[in-house]
């Protein structure tokens, strides 16, 4: 529900998303006794190895071999299974073809979840950071896209993905996550929140970038600028009828993500307001560049994602709208 102040966060930091989703893929696997795991010899690094450890016989090993994984999760789906394709977020990229294949082209029942997208990888640097995985998984026909934002959505998109029929392809996430929402949070694929109001300007945000917004429009409120604040877990399909609400009430937007400004959220925002209520957006996110290695936190400010550039970009959405 919206509120004027940023709903308190419930600690400071808690699972990261990857351990969240592993501990939440256990615990529903015998409310779905079709679901099978499969891992591309990666599972203390996603998640799953709580899933290996509680139903073995249900965890598949393919090695480093992605492109053969997706390809077989196609065939697992099509017998009636509901496979959970894991790996990194990078990895998932070489196997894009059989992702749009075996699974989007062929309409399967498949999951894919992908662990440390984005600066988030942190030190293993830019050659590990997929800032385009978003970009390239909304682009195929029917793929579902989600980012959620803390452990506790985490937990409840992974319960929506496998009641969903279809492809998904969701991020989580490699560093410990704030956790931005209590018990009571509901998750449904295709639907926004606002998770603070404001009638200023609203900034979008997915993933790692939730928290950084509600962070900026705290900072904005000191300067007595209204920030509206929009967690957007599902890229795809994009809330369009909650954006256009948000543009004609704030009158200018900041999108925000840790990924490529191009062809991710920034895009799917300003594709749907295109063609509803189009007005001022400013962009936050990886300026079409590679990262580096390092600390999660200082690439977010090497590179412009921190709070602080996101009010800026607040500021400079809301001059463009008073011109």
């Amino acid at each position: 529900m919206a509120n004027e102040a940023a709903p308190a966060l419930i600690g400071t930091s808690g699972d990261s998303l990857r351990e969240a989703f592993g501990k939440a893929l256990s615990a529903l696997a015998d409310e779905f006794p079709k679901l099978v795991v499969l891992d591309a010899d990666i599972a203390g690094g996603t998640g799953v190895h709580h899933f290996r450890k509680s139903h073995p016989k249900r965890f598949l090993q393919f090695g480093i071999a992605e492109q053969n994984m997706m390809a077989a999760a196609g065939g697992l789906a099509a017998v009636g299974l509901i496979p959970v394709v894991t790996t990194f977020a990078v990895f998932c990229l070489r196997a894009v073809e059989q992702a749009r294949l075996s699974l989007a082209y062929t309409r399967r029942n498949a999951k894919i979840v992908a662990s440390h997208p984005g600066l988030d990888v942190g030190p293993d640097g830019g050659s590990a950071q997929a800032l385009e995985d978003i970009a390239a998984f909304r682009a195929i026909p029917g793929m579902t896209v989600i980012s959620p934002a803390d452990p506790v959505e985490t937990a409840l998109a992974t319960r929506a993905i496998l009641e969903f029929e279809g492809p998904v392809y969701m991020r989580t996430g490699r560093s410990p996550s704030r956790r931005l929402f209590g018990e009571d949070h509901t998750f449904k694929i295709g639907k926004g929140q606002i998770v603070r109001d404001g009638s200023d300007v609203t900034i979008v945000a997915c993933g790692v970038e939730v928290a950084r917004a509600l962070e900026a429009a705290q900072k904005l409120a000191g300067e007595g600028i209204r920030a509206r604040v929009v967690n957007m877990a599902t890229i795809k399909p994009i809330d369009t009828e909650l954006l256009t609400r948000c543009a004609e009430e704030t009158g200018a937007l900041v999108t925000a993500e840790d990924h490529n400004i191009h062809g991710g959220l920034g895009g799917a925002v300003a594709e749907a307001l295109a063609a509803t209520v189009p007005c001022p957006i400013e962009f936050i996110g990886m300026k079409d560049v590679f990262g580096a290695s390092g600390e999660p936190e200082e690439l977010a400010t090497v590179y412009g994602l921190t709070a602080p550039h996101i009010a800026s970009a607040a500021k400079r959405a809301i001059a463009r709208k008073r011109k």
